[in-house]
């Protein structure tokens, strides 16, 4: 196991303080600056599923309020909103310097049986097909100013392969439909709930990037403020996140300073393992002056 994915484990094995309160690190995972939002949706969700006993999680909403600090703990109170016979209820608010920097409902269901049925895997060329993360910043990294290089090229928790990878720094108006493969090796023999908890951490990767592809905007140019806005998972499968899961994305709408993006997330079986909603924040920078 990599020391960055042993920082990811232990990052989501939060701290209970109180009963039904919880402490998380704010530092590490996939952003200095500040805190990644997968970082916070997966900590909040391990926070609920510290109260929950002997059922999963089927969907989640969670909205950012502000940005987090990676500087100083999050701090996580969860509401046991409702305990049913078939359904659980959890309402979870992240907390620093005194103020709500987050908040997330998520539902929980007893294993039942039912009618099944999904759309196919789309079609995607195999994920050895493509260049890793590391390799793709490696042949970039002249292009980014010497003070950010280190931080551009640490290494990273999630092994994620872009099929068809957009150049970072100068790319024309494309598709808004895009697709990647991702997977953490660490996360086999976790438990169903890590598996759950790492996974939201992901579905956070590469999502509102959809909304910048018609427009031919990246963030490395400087031409646009970006922020999720709020987001929300729903799990269908068992999850087992050592395996290559195709993430196929989209994104319909973008306007008034904002883009809808869309995911549905594949196991390699074909099999529709979660599906992923967010609207994030595209607003135009412009120069001082």
């Amino acid at each position: 196991m990599t020391a960055v994915a042993e920082e990811l484990l232990e990052l989501l094995d939060i701290e209970q303080l109180e009963v039904d309160l919880f402490r998380g690190v704010g530092s590490g995972g996939e952003t200095t600056t500040r805190i990644f939002g997968g970082h916070v949706i997966a900590q909040a969700l391990m926070a609920a599923y510290r109260t929950v006993e002997d059922r999963l999680c089927h969907s989640l909403h969670a909205y950012f309020i502000r940005p987090g600090d990676p500087a100083i703990p999050v701090i996580y109170q969860v509401d046991r909103a409702r305990d049913g016979g078939s359904f659980t209820t959890r309402r979870v608010v992240a907390i620093q310097h005194g103020k709500q920097i987050f908040n997330l409902s998520a539902s929980f269901h007893i294993a039942e049986e039912g009618w099944e049925y999904q759309h196919p895997m789309p079609d995607a060329q195999p994920p050895e097909n493509w260049p890793d993360r590391p390799a793709l910043r490696e042949a970039n990294v002249a292009r980014i100013p010497e003070k950010y290089r280190e931080d551009f090229l640490r290494e990273r928790p999630i092994e994620i392969r872009e099929i068809e990878p957009r150049d970072l720094f100068s790319p024309g108006p494309a598709d808004d439909r895009n697709q990647l493969w991702f997977r953490m090796e660490a996360a086999k023999g976790q438990g169903p709930q890590m598996q759950h908890c790492l996974l939201a951490y992901a579905s956070d990767m590469n999502l509102l990037g959809s909304s910048l592809r018609p427009h031919g905007l990246t963030w490395f140019q400087g031409k646009v403020m970006t922020a999720s806005l709020d987001h929300a998972m729903w799990f269908h499968a068992p999850i087992e996140f050592s395996d290559w899961h195709l993430y196929d994305l989209d994104a319909p709408w973008t306007g008034g300073g904002r883009g809808f993006n869309r995911g549905l997330i594949y196991n390699q079986n074909g099999q529709l393992a979660a599906s992923v909603t967010q609207e994030g924040l595209m607003r135009p920078l412009k120069k001082r002056g």
